[in-house]
Order: C-alpha cells, then sequence, then structure tokens
C-alpha cells in the first residue's frame, strides 16, 4: 500500500498521491495520462481526478502500479475499475494492467485468446480473462517482460512462444522456441517478425495487419513527437536494432503497442512515413 507520509512533495494537492517507492516504470502514465506526469525520475499526480473518466483511469492506474507505489487519502469504490481491466484499445485488442515489478512495469495486451508478453498473476484479472475467453497461448517478446508466464501457463494450459536466443532458465520450458531471422507465421493473420536489437531474441507480432504488438523494441515519444526505440536500454546492439526497424518497413500497420512507452495509432501510409522518421534519428544517435 502506499504511504501518505512518504508522498512525494511534487504531487498535486489532492487525493491520489505517488509516494517515494515508484521505480519511475511509467505505466500509470500510460494508463491515465491525464493525471499522471513524470517528475523528475518518478512520475506523480498532476492533475487530480476531475471527471468520472479520470477517477476511472487514475483507479485502474492505481490497481495496475507494479510496487503499489499510488494511494488515495479517501476510501473508493474499486469495483468498476477492477471490472474494467482488460481496458479495450481497439479491434478485439485489450490492455491488461496489473504490471509487474519483474518486468518494470510492462504492459501486456490480450487478443483472440492471446496475452502478449506476461501481466502480473492476480484473481481479479485471471477472472476477467476467463470471460472474455481465456488464454491460448502467450507471446513473450523478449527476455525481460515474462513476468508471471509460470502461473498463466499453469491455469490456462497455454502455449508460451518466445525465440531462443532469449530464453533463459526462467523460460526454460516455454513450449515454442523459434530460431532465425525471417518472419514466422503463427496462424492465420499472426505474425511474429524477429527484432533483434533490444535482446538478441527481441520480436515483435503482427495481427491483422494492424496492430504490432512492439515490446521494448518501437514506441511512440510524445515529448519527441515521433516513434523512437530506446537507446539507453539497448542491452545487444543498437546497430542490429536499426536494421530490424528497416525490416519493418516491408510491414504494414497502424498500431504501435509497446510494453514500454506510448501506443499510438496511424493510418498505415503515414506509420510507415513515420518509421521512417524513426529510423533517420536512430541513424543519428
Amino acid at each position: 500500500m502506499a504511504t501518505p507520509a512518504l508522498a512525494l512533495p511534487a504531487n498535486a494537492p489532492g487525493d491520489f498521491f505517488v509516494d517515494s517507492s515508484c521505480i519511475d516504470c511509467d505505466a500509470c502514465r500510460v494508463i491515465a495520462p491525464a493525471v499522471f506526469r513524470e517528475a523528475g525520475e518518478q512520475s506523480a499526480v498532476w492533475h487530480q481526478p476531475e471527471t468520472p473518466d479520470e477517477l476511472l483511469a487514475a483507479q485502474r492506474a492505481l490497481i495496475s502500479c507494479p510496487t503499489a507505489s499510488i494511494g488515495s487519502i479517501a476510501r473508493h469504490d474499486m469495483t468498476a475499475a477492477l471490472a474494467s481491466l482488460p481496458e479495450h484499445i481497439d479491434g478485439g485488442v485489450y490492455r491488461c494492467g496489473y504490471t509487474s515489478e519483474s518486468s518494470f512495469g510492462a504492459i501486456s495486451y490480450w487478443f483472440d485468446g492471446i496475452l502478449v508478453d506476461s501481466p502480473r498473476f492476480t484473481a481479479p484479472l485471471v477472472k476477467n480473462l476467463e470471460a472474455l475467453g481465456g488464454v491460448r497461448r502467450m507471446l513473450l517478446t523478449h527476455q525481460d517482460d515474462v513476468a508471471d508466464h509460470e502461473k498463466f501457463h499453469a491455469r490456462f494450459g497455454c502455449e508460451r512462444v518466445l525465440r531462443r536466443d532469449d530464453v533463459r532458465t526462467r523460460t526454460a520450458a516455454v513450449e515454442s522456441k523459434p530460431e532465425g531471422r525471417d518472419p514466422i507465421e503463427l496462424e492465420p493473420d499472426l505474425v511474429m517478425i524477429p527484432t533483434p536489437g533490444h535482446t538478441k531474441g527481441h520480436a515483435v507480432f503482427l495481427w491483422k495487419e494492424r496492430f504490432l504488438f512492439t515490446g521494448d523494441h518501437l514506441a511512440w515519444s510524445p515529448d519527441r513527437g515521433h516513434l523512437y526505440a530506446f537507446r539507453s536500454a539497448c542491452w545487444y546492439s543498437w546497430s542490429e536494432q536499426i536494421q530490424s526497424m528497416e525490416r519493418l518497413l516491408d510491414v504494414r500497420f497502424e498500431w504501435v503497442l509497446p510494453g514500454h512507452g506510448r501506443p499510438i495509432r496511424f493510418p498505415a501510409a503515414q506509420m510507415r512515413a513515420e518509421l521512417e522518421r524513426c529510423i533517420a534519428w536512430m541513424k543519428s544517435r
């Protein structure tokens, strides 16, 4: 539980607050951008919720915080917030919330019985996923964001997919470990695209030529105003990450749905132009 005595001084006065245990994972700013902003190397409440939508978003962020660093002075009925996760994004894609500290607050997604990366395993989320149809497959973009994958596999019996180059001790039992650099059609309308760079075995997943689940490979930066990659968090090879980004120029998609960073949607032609801009920026780093 967040502690009012440890509330950050950057918080706007009022009910909701962030305390000093915040790890600056950015999840709250993704989930409730109207309420939370960056404050130095942590997040803080910059605007107290005023509308029902802002309140619901703030409650989702509180529930989803991986370190329980968000709190409120008043007691709130969280029933609606608990029922709203996973949160519908577009076209059958949902954002799970319930981020995990072991994944540094990475966002996971659900669509058509598939989880992309692992959220925190919690009873309310599991119940709501069951109502949506359960989990038959878990697509892991890379070695960092596997969180509670074992618990989801034990509960749902889902097949897990992770490129062999990123398999570690915790993921040794993953059922599918593709190799090579060529895209793989996992099922109709679903393609795994290897994108080494952030890690050696990183991959992104394309669904219906609309939704690109990008893990730690690609995100939107509202501050920069363009797509970008994490230069300071490239653990394997920046040059290979640039090459991986260039290969995505041949891929049609409208949504970038990252594990870290902001999601964004553009028409496919504009998205390609934005990707070209990102690549030019990466080559200048």
